[in-house]
């Protein structure tokens, strides 16, 4: 199964870009304010195509040069993640600061390609310092710092889920690349501490919580918890088997951002239980298939790169439908592949297009059998 773990990969992307592209033409013709009815699926065809791009360039890309141009897309990045609170380049929308507009690229969102990045300079420090991944400074502090810089800065944008999912995945490597646990404990302690200070004294994420905490409120399902319960009656209104293609009733504007954060209860209500259980089936077979191309690394960068690209994908998809299934308080992190979100797909394509690499990379290489092998010699026995 090992050798197959790139196809079963592709598979699965692609079965939920597909389905991705479905459910937004049957969602984006009602979002309003929007006046050509497919604006929607028209530009995440074209997101497709350069994140196809993009993931063929990043397998074929040689991988020692991320690890030389390690610091300079640290550098690059925390630039990009601060054009954010510049007034001028960086655009809030819906009170949240994570956009920039630039030339020629358009509204982007630096996050994304954050997360890669940060992947990518972590992976590369334990490879500089593999025998010191267990000491204190160069195993824990140093690159916790690294990782801190952009989550913090990805957490000022009030963009607290990408954050906290992105510091899981750090945690996670930090972790597999051997750093103390007695080191990762206490931190982990400490930062769910400040998480839950902060958001115990935001008005509106407390507001959240409490929503979350008493959904059968009719105060909540018409305030802060109105996305959730909408998409429980999504959920409950399609069934077993769904009400069809195209005709679920929740998309007609009551369930807000239906094509974006909350696109996975319009699957279930108009495909029913087998498309969802197929699309969780679906990031169990990336998960598998990630954890398979980093066991057969030969190389501690390239086996916590593939760890990290991974966890990328992995985490913010069951953080969505943890979300989504009112598992989870409302956060707002679009599912990986399927959501809308041009910058979200091309760079969750170009992750892809890197585990690819590496697998492919890390394949032994058979050697060329000799011609005078195959040749029968007799000899006399004396």
């Amino acid at each position: 199964m090992a050798r197959y773990c790139s196809i079963l990969l592709c598979a699965a992307v692609a079965t939920l870009v597909a389905l991705g592209l479905v459910m937004l033409a049957s969602t984006s013709a009602w979002v309003r304010g929007v006046e050509a009815p497919y604006h929607f699926l028209s530009r995440q065809t074209l997101m497709v195509c350069a994140g196809l791009v993009a993931a063929v360039f990043a397998a074929r890309w040689p991988f020692e040069h991320y690890r030389k141009v390690a610091p300079w897309l640290f550098v690059f990045v925390s630039i990009l993640l601060a054009l954010c609170y510049v007034p001028g380049i960086g655009v809030s929308i819906f009170g949240s600061k994570r956009w920039i507009q630039l030339p020629l690229i358009g509204q982007f969102q630096p996050s994304e390609f954050a997360k890669i990045v940060v992947v990518i300079c972590v992976a590369a420090w334990f490879a500089r310092w593999q025998t010191e991944t267990r000491t204190f400074w160069r195993g824990f502090v140093l690159p916790g710092i690294i990782a801190g810089v952009p989550i913090l800065l990805i957490a000022g944008e009030t963009d607290v889920g990408s954050a906290l999912s992105l510091s899981v995945t750090v945690a996670a490597l930090l972790f597999c690349a051997g750093t103390r646990w007695f080191y990762l404990f206490p931190t982990a302690v400490a930062a769910i501490s400040g998480a839950s200070w902060y958001v115990y004294n935001n008005e509106n994420r407390w507001g959240r919580i409490q929503a979350w905490l008493d959904l059968e409120n009719p105060i909540h399902q018409l305030d802060r918890g109105m996305q959730q319960w909408r998409a429980l009656l999504a959920l409950g209104n399609g069934g077993p088997w769904g009400v069809g293609l195209g005709n679920g009733n929740e998309k007609f504007g009551t369930l807000t951002f239906a094509h974006i954060d909350f696109i996975f209860p319009v699957v279930g209500e108009e495909l029913g239980l087998p498309a969802t259980l197929g699309v969780i089936l679906c990031y169990v077979v990336i998960a598998i298939a990630g954890c398979g191309i980093a066991m057969q690394a030969t190389h501690i960068f390239s086996r916590l790169l593939a760890l990290g690209l991974t966890f990328i994908i992995v985490v913010p998809a069951m953080v969505n439908i943890g979300v989504t299934t009112a598992v989870l308080p409302n956060d707002g992190l679009p599912l990986p592949f399927v959501s809308y979100g041009g910058t979200s797909l091309v760079f969750s394509l170009m992750a892809v297009g890197m585990l690819v690499g590496i697998h492919r990379r890390s394949q032994p290489k058979v050697a060329e059998e000799f011609p005078l092998t195959r040749e029968t010699r007799l000899a006399v026995r004396l």
